[in-house]
């Protein structure tokens, strides 16, 4: 599997790119949400929606400086966001880096795994759920799983069902019977593949509604062509250890690298 740190951390950019597109299209929200570069980096911000999964920083070069470092924890602050990610991969700022974005006013927090897999075939998945694409007509139940799962706030829902609109992200869903109880996001660019957005409605756990929706994704995205699929989760840690870490892996993912995640100091 011939990928790099840079392609891989490239098709999450454009995926959280489209997303957005999408939502400022969506006139139903309040929710602001914007991008904004400081250099090479890519920030994300919505002072109305405090989840980093929409405050975060991507694409942090190696010559970075501390002003800039700076200017971004004060580009939040201004906008009246506590808390949001820096994204490091630790090969890009090297040893250094931990005297660097302390002295920039961070600290480290909990990082998340990034995964890849080729083309190599799936197993067949054996569950009583349904599992297919779905379109706007499901975008409230999709939205509503997705808010819940991740503990966005009820009005940033419309933001969430906006995805469905962008032509490169495809959204799936599982099914029991006819009621929504799994959700997946398939976004895919130049033969690579990214995965986002998988969550179980709390009724429906363990009965295979991710392993499901994951498994449909992959198939989707080679049956497009694709020769590397990219995802993500959070860093498997004692007392934690992520039930989707050990589905990715069973999906055949290999983890391609930790990536650091770190917050303003007072956060």
């Amino acid at each position: 599997m011939r990928v790099t740190a840079a392609s891989l951390e490239e098709i999450e950019r454009y995926a959280l790119q489209g997303w957005l597109d999408a939502a400022v299209k969506c006139t139903s929200s309040t929710v602001n949400w914007k991008a904004q570069h400081v250099g090479a980096a890519q920030c994300f911000l919505s002072s109305s929606e405090p989840s980093i999964l929409v405050n975060r920083v991507l694409n942090i070069q190696p010559d970075i400086t501390i002003d800039e470092l700076v200017e971004i924890r004060e580009l939040y602050e201004s906008a009246g966001i506590a808390r949001f990610f820096l994204h490091v991969i630790p090969d890009v700022l090297g040893a250094d880096r931990e005297q660097l974005l302390t002295a920039a006013g961070y600290r480290r927090y909990r990082g998340w795994m990034k995964f890849c897999r080729g083309v190599a075939g799936i197993k067949p998945v054996t569950s009583d759920l349904s599992t297919r694409r779905i379109g706007t007509e499901n975008a409230a139940d999709f939205a509503a799983i997705v808010g819940n799962a991740f503990d966005f706030q009820a009005t940033f829902q419309a933001v969430i069902a906006a995805v469905i609109d962008d032509p490169n992200w495809h959204t799936y869903m599982s099914f029991s019977g006819a009621t929504p109880v799994g959700t997946g996001g398939l976004y895919i660019r130049d033969g690579v593949a990214y995965l986002d957005f998988g969550a179980t409605h709390p009724d429906y756990r363990r009965r295979g509604a991710q392993t499901a929706v994951l498994n449909t994704r992959i198939r989707a995205a080679l049956d497009a062509g694709c020769t590397s699929i990219v995802t993500m989760t959070g860093e498997a840690v004692p007392g934690d250890e992520q039930h989707s870490y050990r589905n990715i892996l069973k999906a055949g993912f290999e983890e391609a690298y930790l990536r650091e995640n770190w917050i303003p100091a007072g956060a």
